[in-house]
């Protein structure tokens, strides 16, 4: 057993030192391997090299080369353009010569006219010498004849003349005048009826209040709140004013803005609708109503220049036409009036044969300044504030003067400007348009011209312009013209305390000075 053993040991030594052997054979085999390899990659390097830098002198050779015929090829064009501009050069001198020879012919040609000329000059002179001998000779002999002075018999022919024709011109200038007036009177009266025939546009009278239905009256306490928590929110949110009083079954919404009070009025009737009103509810509401009212001024915006045909309006413009449709004038809802003014200006413009297109677009436009004069920040009447939303969004200054004239505050520079006057004087003066009766207008000028007249130095005073303006006229002696700034001032803030009046209303002072003299 132990002989086995010891054959096992001995025969596994063998192999384990079979398998060194080997080891150490291959190593020394891959060792030689290796080194052959790196000396046949250093001799296939060297001859890489080699043939690089036979490569790269073969290329140096042929760049040179070229390079050389580059410069041959150059030198050559070079050459030929410095022969064709030497050529060149020698024909412009050849014109140049050729010009200064045709030069000194003509000058000596121009010498030669000019002592021709000398010589006839002096002939002229000796002959217009005997002339005016002759007719000095001429006048003696007339003034002979005559006993006056040519000077004398001048005059007394221009004035016999001139009498003759101022007699005959003014007699002219008066039948002229007289027939132009009737005529022109006569074509007047027939374009206004004519227009005011085809127009035919409805007339909407508006209040500053709207009043709100409700289902019962036990929607007034709801709407109130616990301890009027509905109610402050409502009115904080809206800017309106809502009156709860024994009116049955309704509520009242006041405020200045029309649009608010639009916003007001569709809000509250959404949470009437709704039954669940808040501060949250209100919140919500009141936004949506913002947007639909906000919409719907969009809507009426594009359908009022639909209707009138007028394309290209500012979006923006387009918008603030939109708001008129809650804006009132004495009742009168601000943008059907301007529809109908556009309307009437077309028509007009059309009688007249000027454009139509413009003149509707004036008259839709001309009571813009209306659209925002009421907003905070706003200044100046809606005619000065019209005029700076159009000056803004790019109209043509004829749009922008119509609207500045329309109620006279500067000069009509186009006929358009006066078809737009004519148009909104029509408008407004149309039966049932505005509310405000005759008797209510005359009382407002008449209150407005005693107001003025109360003030110490104040001679005469006049309510023009349909009550908007009121014009001053006072004692030179009596009012400085430092004191005429305070008078003003002091006048316009009395009627603002004491007149309720829609707009805004002018006050002008006049001081006028005049020395007279008579030369005797």
């Amino acid at each position: 057993m132990s002989m086995i053993v010891l054959t096992l040991i001995i025969a596994l030594v063998a192999i384990i030192l079979a398998i060194v052997a080997t080891l150490v054979v291959a190593k020394n085999v891959q060792k030689r391997e290796a080194a052959n390899k790196v000396d046949s990659a250093e001799n296939k390097a060297r001859e890489i090299i080699d043939d690089a830098v036979k490569t790269a002198e073969a290329k140096k050779r042929e760049a040179l080369i070229e390079a050389k015929e580059d410069a041959l090829k150059q030198k050559n064009e070079l050459d030929k353009e410095i022969r064709e501009r030497r050529s060149e050069i020698q024909k412009n001198e050849n014109r140049i010569a050729q010009k200064e020879e045709n030069l000194d012919r003509k000058l000596n040609q121009l010498e030669k006219r000019e002592r021709d000329l000398s010589s006839r000059e002096g002939q002229l002179n000796k002959d217009k010498e005997e002339v005016a001998k002759l007719n000095q000779q001429r006048v003696q002999e007339l003034e002979r004849i005559s006993g006056l002075t040519s000077q004398q018999a001048k005059e007394q022919l221009l004035q016999t003349v001139e009498d003759d024709v101022k007699i005959d011109a003014a007699k002219l200038i008066q039948e002229t005048m007289a027939q132009a007036k009737d005529d022109a009177n006569k074509k007047a009266r027939d374009i206004v009826i004519t227009a005011i025939q085809k127009c035919a546009a409805d007339h909407v009278s508006e209040s500053s209040i709207s009043v709100v239905p409700l289902p019962s009256d036990d929607m007034k306490g709801r709407i109130i709140g616990r301890e009027g928590r509905n109610i402050r929110t409502l009115e904080t949110m809206t800017g309106v004013e809502l009156i709860i009083d024994d009116t049955p079954e309704a509520v009242v919404l006041s405020a200045f803005d029309p649009v608010r009070r639009e916003i007001a009025r569709v809000a509250l009737e959404k949470l009437i609708v709704d039954g669940r009103i808040h501060p949250a509810r209100i919140e919500e509401m009141v936004e949506k109503a913002t947007k639909e009212v906000e919409a719907n001024i969009k809507e009426e915006g594009e359908a009022a220049t639909l209707e009138v045909g007028v394309n290209g309006v500012n979006p923006e413009l387009v918008k603030l036409l939109g708001r008129m449709k809650y804006r009132t004038s004495f009742g009168q809802n601000a943008l059907k009036h301007s529809i109908e003014v556009a309307h009437l200006s077309g028509l007009l413009a059309a009688e007249l044969g000027l454009d139509v297109r413009v003149a509707k677009r004036a008259g839709l436009l001309h009571d813009i300044g209306k659209s925002i004069d009421h907003e905070e920040g706003a200044q100046g009447s809606h005619v000065q504030i019209g005029a700076e939303l159009c000056k803004k969004y790019k109209e043509s200054p004829t749009i922008v003067n119509a609207v500045e004239a329309h109620h006279g505050d500067v000069e009509p520079e186009t006929l358009i400007a006066c078809i737009v006057q004519a148009a909104d004087a029509i408008s407004a003066a149309r039966p049932g348009a505005r509310r405000e009766t005759l008797e209510a207008y005359s009382n407002r000028l008449q209150q407005l011209e005693e107001i003025t007249n109360d003030f110490k130095g104040v001679e005469k005073s006049f309510a023009i312009q349909a009550g908007r303006e009121v014009r001053v006229m006072v004692v030179p002696d009596q009012v400085s013209d430092s004191d005429m700034v305070i008078m003003a001032r002091d006048i316009s803030k009395r009627i603002e305390s004491e007149m309720d009046y829609p707009g805004q209303i002018k006050v002008n002072v006049i001081r006028e000075s005049r020395v007279t003299d008579y030369a005797k």
